[in-house]
């Protein structure tokens, strides 16, 4: 029995030895994700939460950095930051290709790994030298929503874009426009990020534009003053409404019948995907073969449930 006992140990002990030296051999790896967005955008709290529960699933480092006031160039800079402080990976938007190209490339010169998130497309991405692109397409969101709408009877449009500054987020609208079979022209409101601002923007195109059917906006930024515009003058319910993203005071808007539909990019996917998948390559050499498109998804009354239960956290 005793030579028994002393066997069993020995051998469990040869048997755990593989786990203990794998887990010895993996480096403390930290990620850094940089975003365009402003402070006072709460939309990216689900990126926040997003990476934050990948690094606590996977045991890494993980950091969010952003441009409080969502000033692209200093974005640029925070970049050039984020690479110089060593991480194993930077985890990015690509908001304005031609000012953040030349800071994401120097970023993967030194040899910090990169995947791009959220803005930008799968081409530019292979261009900065990224690992990959994990996000939706916002030209081809925004033409779906257009063919959607276009089936619903809109003929004539606002878009209300609160972050004019970015040339990705307009593609939402022109994509709209494409897909309703319609010119952009001057639909396409430049809003700014102040709610009461907006109100008033919408509450005054709306009134020189009667026949205006059909309003996009292109998050909650932008969606949460037009639904208080819309219940100052009376039309709330009555007009077309969709809208990018989810938000509170968004679900609240389609379960009443003021809003018709959501966009659903999943943002939380965008921020919990790449950090799986750099820890993974890091660790194993694994990479997916293609780009990850997380969206569009359309989020209607019918399908509220579980949005409504993560709205804000994880969706």
């Amino acid at each position: 029995m005793k030579t028994l006992l002393t066997s069993i140990a020995m051998g469990a002990a040869v048997a755990a030895t593989p786990f203990a030296a794998l887990a010895d051999a993996h480096e403390k790896l930290s990620y850094v994700l940089v975003s365009h967005a402003p402070d006072s955008d709460s939309w990216w709290n689900t990126i926040k939460n997003g990476i934050a529960l990948a690094g606590d699933q996977m045991g890494v480092e993980v950091e969010y950095r952003n441009p409080p006031t969502g000033d692209i160039a200093d974005m640029a800079r925070i970049i050039d930051q984020a690479a110089a402080s060593g991480p194993n990976g930077i985890i990015t938007t690509l908001a304005d290709y031609d000012v953040l190209k030349d800071p994401i490339m120097n970023a993967v010169a030194s040899g910090v790994d990169v995947i791009i998130m959220n803005t930008g497309t799968p081409d530019q991405a292979r261009e900065v030298g990224a690992l990959m692109y994990v996000g939706q397409p916002e030209y081809d969101a925004g033409f779906a929503a257009g063919i959607r709408a276009k089936g619903d009877g809109v003929t004539n449009f606002l878009c209300v874009n609160h972050a004019i500054q970015q040339p990705t987020v307009g593609e939402r609208c022109r994509g709209f426009a494409d897909g309703l079979g319609v010119d952009l022209g001057n639909s396409m409101l430049d809003s700014g990020t102040d709610p009461s601002e907006i109100k008033n923007k919408v509450l005054a195109y709306l009134s020189a534009n009667p026949d205006t059917d059909g309003i996009l906006t292109l998050g909650p930024v932008s969606a949460d003053p037009t639904i208080a515009a819309l219940e100052e003058n009376g039309m709330a319910g009555d007009i077309y409404f969709g809208t990018f993203d989810l938000g509170e005071e968004i679900v609240k808007g389609i379960k009443s019948g003021v809003i018709n539909w959501g966009i659903d990019q999943q943002p939380f996917l965008q921020a919990y995907l790449p950090v799986v998948i750099m820890t993974n390559y890091h660790r194993y050499g694994v990479l997916p073969g293609n780009n990850i498109n997380s969206g569009p998804g359309f989020v209607t009354a019918d399908a509220l449930e579980k949005v409504e239960e993560f709205a804000g956290e994880y969706r």
